[in-house]
């Protein structure tokens, strides 16, 4: 039986509503609490298999061109261990060794996230054809791409802002395979990232009045990709809370149930 999945742009409330009255699923799983369980699995593999973006001022750099290398810039997409607050709503930390196992056997360059353009410089496995090399130490994620500013004009304006140091930021699209919130009972959660599962893109970004708690320096996508994180890691949290009063309560009952007991045998 294929299982629902959420559509482009559905809101987690109304798919876990539809999931929760699909007729197939009610046949499968009659009982409501594991078909609820069964839907938010559902609901949260699917979030974790989409792009999300992000941003921060990295180190992005553009080289001179030599007899041997042509116009390059360089620098790190990706730099773990730094906490730095997603708007007002948490914290996020991406820990080292995030990208360990993570898929980047295809990551073009793009300039602000605009991939119905011609990426400017790709990655593909890290081959000797590939015009720009992804590698991940220590630090995180370096890249160095060689630009063609002879054939292309997008090119030749991208190696012009950097050296101009006129855009200087860089941002990733990824999606995660494990992630930890920490402190979910206070207005600034914090969430490491783990592992990500897949690095889909990285773009060269500019962003005049970025701080790190203002929330424009983060994309529009921000609002279907990491608040539904934090909205789905909370309402992980309250299950568990409930889960956990329940569980007293139950404990509570059979207690009072063995007293209970124990009077009328005493009684006997």
């Amino acid at each position: 039986m294929p299982l629902p999945t959420p559509k482009k742009g559905e809101k987690k409330e109304g798919f876990i509503k539809r999931c929760m009255s699909d007729k197939a699923m009610k046949s499968e799983y009659p009982d409501k609490d594991q078909r609820y369980a069964v839907c938010e699995s559902q609901w949260k593999s699917k979030r974790d298999l989409e792009p999300r973006f992000e941003r921060a001022i990295y180190e992005l750099r553009a080289l001179e061109p030599t007899d041997d290398s042509g116009y390059i810039i360089e620098g790190y997409a990706i730099v773990y261990e730094e906490k730095r607050a997603v708007g007002e709503w948490f914290y996020e930390i991406i820990k080292r060794g995030a990208l360990d196992g993570a898929d980047l056997t295809d990551v073009p360059l793009f300039v602000h996230h605009n991939n119905r353009k011609i990426p400017l410089a790709r990655s593909r496995r890290n081959k000797g054809t590939s015009t720009m090399t992804l590698t991940p130490d220590e630090r995180g994620l370096h890249f160095r791409a060689e630009l063609d500013v002879e054939n292309n004009t997008e090119a030749k304006a991208l190696y012009s802002a950097v050296k101009r140091e006129d855009l200087d930021n860089m941002s990733f699209a990824f999606s995660v395979k494990e992630e930890k919130w920490l402190d979910l009972d206070k207005d600034m959660p914090t969430r490491e990232i783990i592992k990500f599962n897949k690095i889909f893109e990285i773009s060269a970004v500019w962003s005049p009045v970025y701080e790190g708690t203002n929330i424009q320096a983060r994309d529009g996508v921000l609002e279907s990709t990491d608040k539904l994180a934090l909205e789905s890691a909370k309402s992980a949290l309250d299950n568990d809370k409930n889960e956990q009063q329940e569980a007293e309560e139950r404990q509570q009952y059979e207690i009072e149930l063995l007293r209970f007991k124990a009077q009328i045998l005493s009684k006997g």
